[in-house]
């Protein structure tokens, strides 16, 4: 047993006992940890508010490697308060935890929880969470070992590309294109850009309702062809944002 201070978001809890909960925490020390909050449940308990979903906090915890670790006590360092608030921003910050711990299980990389914390950071400061999600969608192909080529055609390189294939796996310049989608110029140009922006540092994002679209849609068609992750999480969203 050993005795560790670590910062994570919960991203999922359940009922332990009539008192307690096991709590999933996302790190950047240990990845995702299964954690007991023991009385978290009881309406006094100090460990109440920082084991609710969603909680981005200092943990001290007695951990065990590949058990379940006992949380001592926490300090909140964001309750996303206004994610909380919105039906829509809590999808996408559940998916994309739920995309991140898959995420983990591929690569270790720090960069994946830095890139996780800084765009729920984003979506609650209220940039647009669609936006967002793609950017980080688009980064985790990297650790998926799948990336898109953006850089120019696919087939031959040639940087002067006509539009995206999921099916040829990324840009497609005239001489390759057969008879996919043919998306906007835009669209060719945003995409590349945000695969390369650092989240932490977007302080603007102005993109059309079209765009937006078809770099969602191209980027839904590529983790279905290329990652074989199935993310129960996704349909959910993808019904949230329908009923909207």
């Amino acid at each position: 047993m050993e005795l560790k201070t670590i910062n994570g978001v919960v991203i999922g809890e359940k009922p332990y006992g009539e008192t307690s909960k096991i709590l999933n925490i996302i790190s950047k020390e240990n990845g995702v940890i299964g954690v007991i909050a023991k009385g978290a449940k009881r309406l006094k308990s100090p460990l109440r508010s920082v084991s609710e979903i969603f909680t981005y906090a200092c943990f001290q915890i007695s951990y065990k490697e590949d058990k379940l670790s006992t949380l001592i006590s926490a300090d909140i360092i964001d309750s996303f308060s206004n994610i909380k608030k919105d039906i829509e921003k809590i999808s996408y910050v559940n998916f994309i935890s739920e995309l991140t711990k898959q995420v983990l299980k591929q690569s270790k990389n720090d960069f994946i929880y830095d890139m996780y914390i800084s765009s729920i950071n984003k979506i609650e400061e209220g940039f647009d969470p669609m936006v967002i999600t793609s950017i980080l969608e688009l980064k985790y192909l990297d650790f998926l070992g799948v990336a898109p080529e953006l850089n120019g055609c696919v087939v031959c390189k040639n940087t002067n590309v006509v539009t995206l294939s999921s099916d040829k796996g990324g840009f497609v310049c005239k001489n390759h294109y057969s008879k996919e989608y043919v998306v906007s110029s835009k669209t060719l140009k945003i995409i590349r850009m945000l695969k390369y922006v650092d989240i932490s540092k977007i302080t603007k994002l102005d993109i059309s309702d079209l765009v937006k679209k078809e770099i969602n849609d191209f980027i839904n068609e590529y983790y279905d062809r290329y990652t074989g992750l199935y993310l129960k999480s996704k349909d959910f969203l993808k019904n949230v944002v329908k009923l909207k």
